[in-house]
């Protein structure tokens, strides 16, 4: 294939250390057609900045273009000044911090290149700092992608993770792009596809890797507990087209994330209420949702050893996974 695909890496507050993991599995795809645009949002770290600059000078690769922002423009704005950037018929994301196992690139656009499709999303797993398997994202449950079904299964579940995304150029150009939102980019970039028309379909693999760490991440703090509320309200304009079982899930979805976003704060007795909530929404999704989560991780754990299950065919499978 002799498609060009770019990958935008937005950074902000990041140590060069994970930066370079990022950027480096772009460049260790086994589809070589890339072009990588590092967009550094750290105008007011000067020194973040300059470790920035150093590394991408000490790469010395013609397939990274680096951009500086003149102003701090968040997540939302960054990645969109990637996207003017781009010369890439088809484009990805990566956040600072995760990585693409090296045959990403190339089976997600096989597939999208088979499906004609304009956007794919994928499955994501994700690590702590320790090096334990915490979560791992799929969307088996989706049997529909007419936009009518991912519409609702989007507003019940969410159907997102930039990372896992790669759009076709055009379509996410002629969508808007991201919307400027302090939380929930990747939500609402998702909706503004789905309700744009454009053709979706679930690449159902797992070629990305999440760390979950606190480092520079903005979902941590009183971000999360505001944001997650403000998702919530947003939702909330969507009952209408849902069934009172898909209502009752969103109720239970959101104050179980707010048991999460409480406990980072703190705010033990936020997190308690939060909890009785999640359960009383409904009890049956609760035990349902708690003990199918608990099932899966550990089932990942279990499986995935030094990540050779997960990596499949990568080069990197004996590789240490964690580098922190």
């Amino acid at each position: 294939m002799s498609i060009l695909v770019s990958v935008v890496i937005p950074t902000y507050k990041r140590s060069v250390e994970f930066l370079s993991r990022a950027v480096e599995s772009v460049l260790n795809q086994t589809y070589q057609n890339i072009e990588i645009i590092v967009v550094d949002d750290n105008p007011a770290f000067p020194e973040i900045r300059k470790n920035v600059e150093n590394y991408i000078r000490e790469l010395n690769s013609d397939k990274v273009i680096y951009h500086q922002n003149e102003k701090n423009l968040g997540g939302s704005l960054t990645r969109n000044a990637g996207v003017d950037l781009a010369h890439g018929e088809y484009i990805a994301f990566l956040d600072d911090d995760d990585e693409f196992m090296e045959d990403k690139v190339e089976k997600q656009l096989q597939f999208m290149l088979d499906t004609d499709c304009d956007l794919s999303f994928s499955d994501m797993i994700m690590y702590n700092n320790a090096g334990q398997v915490v979560d791992y994202r799929d969307y088996n449950f989706l049997t529909d992608f007419d936009n009518h079904s991912l519409l609702k299964a989007h507003i019940t579940r969410n159907i997102s993770g930039t990372s896992s995304f790669i759009f076709r150029t055009s379509k996410l150009r002629e969508i808007g792009k991201f919307t400027d939102a302090p939380m929930g980019q990747d939500f609402l970039v998702m909706l503004k596809s789905i309700e744009g028309g454009l053709k979706i379909r679930y690449f159902n693999e797992c070629h990305t890797i999440i760390y979950k760490h606190n480092e520079g991440a903005i979902s941590n703090g009183m971000n999360k507990v505001n944001g997650e509320k403000n998702l919530y309200e947003f939702r909330k304009k969507y009952f209408g087209i849902l069934s009172p079982e898909e209502r009752r899930f969103i109720n239970f979805r959101h104050y179980a994330v707010m048991v999460v976003a409480y406990r980072r704060n703190s705010m033990y007795l936020h997190m308690v209420g939060a909890a009785f909530q999640a359960f009383f929404s409904s009890p049956k999704i609760f035990f349902s949702e708690v003990f199918g989560f608990i099932s899966k991780v550990f089932s990942h754990r279990k499986t995935d050893g030094s990540i050779q299950e997960i990596r499949s065919t990568s080069a990197k499978a004996d590789k240490e996974v964690i580098a922190k």
